[in-house]
């Protein structure tokens, strides 16, 4: 499972791999335009029953992190219809059958011989 940090929260928010490929690509479009809005979901297995909704805009800070070291492969006509979604009033749902998503990945890129570069924020 892949993890979605939202805000300063130490806790994720976890969701499959696949799902969260296609929401990085549906929020960081709509980010980079400037546009807020909100993202749903039911809870799983093991939480409280009910559902959380959070509104997402620029200043929010969101880190992505999946378990595969591989992209997954995006099934356009579901982006597009996240993106809708999005752009609607009840706003990005995650809550849609991931039966749509093909499982197959995209073919690895070819590894440099460079190093490593972390991420980590200078303290």
């Amino acid at each position: 499972m892949a993890k979605l940090f939202y805000g300063t929260s130490v806790e994720p928010i976890t969701v499959d791999d696949r799902m969260l490929a296609h929401v990085k690509v549906v929020v960081a479009t709509k980010l980079r335009r400037g546009e807020s809005f909100t993202v749903s979901w039911t809870h799983g297995a093991g939480e409280p029953t009910g559902r959380t909704t959070i509104w997402l805009q620029p200043s929010i800070p969101l880190r992505f992190v999946f378990d595969s070291e591989q992209p997954e492969t995006l099934d356009q006509n579901l982006l597009k219809r996240m993106a809708n979604d999005a752009n609607s009033s009840r706003g990005l749902s995650l809550d849609i059958a991931l039966d749509e998503v093909p499982a197959e990945r995209a073919p690895a890129a070819p590894r440099s011989a460079a190093p490593a570069r972390s991420l980590a924020r200078a303290a």
